[in-house]
Parts: structure tokens; sequence; C-alpha cells
């Protein structure tokens, strides 16, 4: 399942059960990539759930974690980052970086 951010008050809701928060930015090639990558494993795994996040109109977010590149992912539980990649990553390291 994919979601797009719409309000910053809805982040800590959406982010307390565990999820992968992809900032990213319309104008940005890797992070379109990136998002085709999430899509081909959110058809495949519907247990995942991805959180996207446009670094652009959320800024105060993008600086609360950290994010200075994009794509950047980050595995989340319980509104905490478990853990950060940062650049494009292909499926097969998308999936090790999910365990």
């Amino acid at each position: 399942m994919i979601k797009y951010l719409e309000k910053e008050e809805e982040f800590e809701s959406l982010t307390k059960e565990k999820c992968l928060v992809d900032f990213y930015a319309d104008w940005c090639g890797p992070c379109r990539m990136m998002g085709e990558v999430i899509e081909d494993l959110t058809n495949t795994d519907n247990t995942l759930r991805v959180l996207k996040i446009n670094a652009d109109k959320f800024p105060e977010l993008s600086m609360k974690f950290g994010v200075m590149s994009i794509p950047t992912l980050i595995l989340m539980e319980n509104s905490k980052e478990i853990k950060k990649s940062i650049g494009y990553i292909s499926k097969e390291q998308l999936v090790e970086f999910l365990k």
C-alpha cells in the first residue's frame, strides 16, 4: 500500500505501524526510478506499507529527519527511525533493507 502524505499532522499516526518512508521530489530522476522499484515491490508484497513524502512540500519533516539528498528511504516503526538509505537502490537491495 502506497500513501502520499497530504498533511504534516498525519505523519505520526501514519508511521506508528512499521512502514517505509520515501522522501522524494517530482523533478528528481533517481526518485522516479526508486518509485518504480517501490511500486514493483508493493505489487508482490501486500504487507509493505509505504508513505511517500514530497521533500519540497514538507521541508520541516525533511530537516527533522536530516534529509539532505533524495531519494531518502527511512524504515520507521512506532514513529521512530529504525534505519535510513540515501540514494537509489535496486529491488534486491530494498528487500535487504526492509529485513
